[in-house]
């Protein structure tokens, strides 16, 4: 029987979200209410409920997740990627992402592996000029164009260099560049439908092979109609990609460096591991021919990645203190039971994965770095919707894989060649806008192994 008391909350009003002084409110109100609480919201003159349990968590982005919209903040994102994957909803989102779904399977992701090797090969090479000429290295600048390169490439295939060569530069690099994403940010960004769908009708003109997303988008169908995606559905998921396989991506990878600089032991490990190589690659290393001395090594496979155990615990445990996606927001379109409470249709509801992945209840030491939570006896037994950095559910984040991927092989070949220590002691201070990431370029020292 549904109770018709109300959750305990705040006094004061606060707008959540889109504010750095949010994360603050959300710790304060954890502290202070724990699991459920409701809080006024000025701004739009209702109440926002905050949830904390996983069991609760579960309910909203699975059990009972038709009875959920996305909620507060998706209209500004809507601005900057349209009606994509991340921002649609209803039967159009389930259409989109069942004609998706297929080119993030394994086997597709698996064929990009040469092309994240070769970029990562790239700015090895670059941090190992860094080295010798004794001058630290912008990490969150580099890791934001490594990522954005490979999922440009990945996206637009060999069409981007020609790009390049006929503008004089990348047209897409404000996205690493410019880090407001604000409105004169989304609209420059939004222009560059304009070279999208100019390459989408190339590509009609003038038929030919091309192995990248563009053309899977381009080929796929509607299993019902057998229509394909029109230009502008082509043009927002492609947008959506671009945007959504960067940003999170190289904000994870700037939170693993940081961490792992950190903890001197833990850069030994994962250096070990590196060195000695994947697991699938030793136990086959019999039967395979010997490298030449000096040859480069061939690209990690997506299951030689995953055999990398302890990098994997690594990135899973910076994607836990520090998860990109900190917030998520979904609006209840019919009445709703959280946490004992009654949930009122129209109602936004908060989930932090950055304070659920801090539970005590869930987690010990919460606030320590410690990679091998993720490999302990109990680790099966934690609660499987206390860790969601991906989300969960059927919205959970269509690139994952491919994430975790570009993850693996770029820790794994940095930590083969480099360690790196920061430069400078200053305290890390957090900006919590659409994602999560420190406020100050992070800069490093990187010494060659």
């Amino acid at each position: 029987m549904q109770t018709t008391a109300l959750p305990p909350g705040p006094t004061a009003g606060f707008d959540l979200g889109g504010t750095d002084e949010s994360l603050a409110l959300l710790r304060d109100g954890f502290a202070r209410f724990g699991d459920i609480y409701r809080v006024f919201a000025p701004a739009r003159g209702v109440y926002n409920y905050v949830i904390n349990h996983p069991d609760d968590v579960k309910r909203v982005l699975l059990s009972n997740h038709r009875n959920y919209t996305k909620g507060e903040g998706m209209d500004r994102v809507k601005i900057l990627l349209g009606n994509g994957i991340m921002t649609s909803e209803g039967d159009f989102w389930r259409r989109q992402r069942r004609m998706m779904q297929p080119a993030f399977h394994r086997r597709v992701i698996d064929q990009f592996s040469a092309l994240i090797d070769e970029v990562n090969g790239t700015f090895a090479e670059r941090w190992a000029a860094s080295a010798a000429r004794g001058e630290a290295i912008n990490l969150t600048d580099d890791v934001s164009e490594l990522t954005l390169d490979i999922v440009l490439r990945s996206i637009f295939g060999r069409d981007l260099a020609r790009l390049e060569r006929e503008m004089g530069a990348n047209p897409f690099e404000v996205v690493a560049k410019e880090t407001n994403r604000d409105l004169k940010f989304a609209f420059r960004f939004r222009s560059l439908g304009k070279l999208v769908a100019q390459l989408i009708e190339r590509r009609r003109r003038e038929p030919e092979q091309h192995g990248d997303f563009l053309a899977m988008l381009m080929d796929m169908r509607d299993r019902e109609t057998d229509g394909p995606m029109s230009d502008k559905e082509l043009i927002d998921e492609v947008l959506t990609l671009i945007v959504a396989g960067h940003e999170t991506t190289a904000a994870a990878l700037t939170w693993t460096w940081y961490l792992v600089s950190q903890h001197p032991e833990v850069a030994e490990q994962l250096h070990a591991e590196a060195a000695a190589g994947p697991a699938s690659a030793r136990l086959c290393a019999v039967a395979a021919p010997a490298t030449p001395t000096g040859a480069r090594a061939a690209p990690l496979s997506l299951d030689a990645a995953e055999s990398l155990g302890f990098t994997h615990q690594v990135i899973q445990e910076a994607l836990r203190l520090y998860p990109p996606g900190w917030l998520l927001t979904r609006r209840t379109i019919g009445v709703d039971e959280l946490g004992g409470y009654a949930i009122p249709p129209r109602t936004d509801v908060f989930i932090s994965p950055y304070m659920l992945h801090r539970h005590p209840a869930f987690w010990s030491e919460p606030e320590e770095f410690r990679p091998e939570r993720f490999a302990d006896a109990d680790a099966a037994e934690r609660h499987k919707f206390s860790y969601i950095p991906f989300a969960v559910g059927p919205r959970h984040c269509i690139g994952e894989g491919l994430a975790m991927f570009e993850m693996l092989v770029h820790v794994q070949r940095m930590s083969q060649r480099f360690r790196l220590t920061r430069a400078g002691d200053d305290p890390i201070e957090l900006e919590a806008q659409i994602n999560l990431r420190p406020r100050s370029n992070l800069m490093m020292t990187v010494t060659p192994r």
